[in-house]
């Protein structure tokens, strides 16, 4: 594709004005073919940031398609927050968070293009905006950065656990300590690469936990992550006896309720925002599946 740039785009940033000449591309993927070198400026390979004079030749080479744009939906999204920098929503249970080679589609960066197109880039095309992630049966509060400096910011809180997390979980069996911390190594478990396991070896991990209230057979938690492993509450709940209701990955214990998914959900999250320095704590609602079991469970004890 070749053409030539415009007067009126006299100062304009090179990916500002690709932006606005190709709408259905998110700003993030047009810095990174920039910066792939599949786009060049009087036949020369520029910066996303290179100011136009006007009269340029712009031309955009065949684009590899393992980095093909993942298209914007019209999707549900649940914004509890959002500004200039961040933007905070409330994840559904069911919706994977970024695309990956199996998931083109449907998922909320998928969402999230669709409601605007300035993203972090960071990431890349696959994840453009998303600081951390919550698994695809997990529902709640994650924050998405709209800028490449906010994205470093939160990155960095999270990192240093200025950022703090609490999220509510129903467990098989009953508890006996009201509190107490589970500090269990994460890797790959050996028997099942699909699966994560507190194992010799593995990253340092650190859950908090809250009880609630006690059922009969079940107990309903608050947690607190010091770190974030991949499925590190599912998979430490699980190492003390206590796994998830709901959760096929880690326990063959039957599920006699209607959730689809583990009972997990990221409640709450507080911050500073990235360019105010301001703290602001963001809350998620319980959704309906798990509010209707605790119902269920107070109800007949269970």
């Amino acid at each position: 594709m070749n053409f030539t740039v415009e007067g009126a785009a006299k100062n304009l940033r090179l990916d500002i004005y690709l932006s606005g000449k190709f709408p259905d591309w998110s700003r993030s993927h047009i810095q990174k073919i920039i910066g792939d070198g599949v786009v060049t400026v009087d036949e020369k390979i520029s910066k996303p940031s290179l100011k136009l004079a006007g009269g340029e030749n712009i031309f955009i080479g065949e684009i590899d398609s393992a980095d093909a744009e993942y298209l914007p939906e019209n999707l549900p999204l649940d914004i509890l927050y959002e500004d200039g920098d961040i933007i905070v929503v409330n994840k559904a249970r069911g919706m994977t968070v970024h695309p990956a080679d199996t998931v083109k589609s449907g998922t909320l960066v998928n969402a999230l293009l669709f409601h605007c197109k300035d993203l972090s880039g960071i990431n890349g095309v696959k994840r453009p905006g998303i600081v951390h992630r919550l698994d695809k049966d997990t529902s709640g509060v994650m924050v998405v950065a709209k800028n490449d400096l906010a994205h470093v910011n939160l990155a960095a809180q999270i990192q240093s656990k200025i950022a703090t997390r609490k999220y509510l979980a129903i467990v098989h069996g009953v508890l006996r300590d009201n509190v107490g911390i589970i500090n269990g190594a994460i890797g790959r478990d050996k028997s099942d690469r699909q699966k994560m396991a507190v194992v010799a070896g593995g990253k340092p991990a650190v859950t908090e936990f809250k009880v609630l209230e006690r059922f009969k057979n079940f107990t309903y938690i608050e947690c607190k992550l010091q770190t974030g492993r991949t499925h590190q509450i599912r998979v430490h709940m699980a190492a003390i006896g206590h796994p998830l209701l709901g959760d096929t990955k880690y326990t063959a214990r039957k599920n006699i309720f209607e959730i689809s998914g583990q009972a997990l959900h990221s409640h709450t999250l507080s911050l500073i925002h990235p360019a105010t320095n301001e703290r602001m704590n963001f809350t998620a609602p319980l959704p309906n599946d798990m509010a209707k079991i605790l119902q269920q469970l107070e109800a007949s004890n269970v």
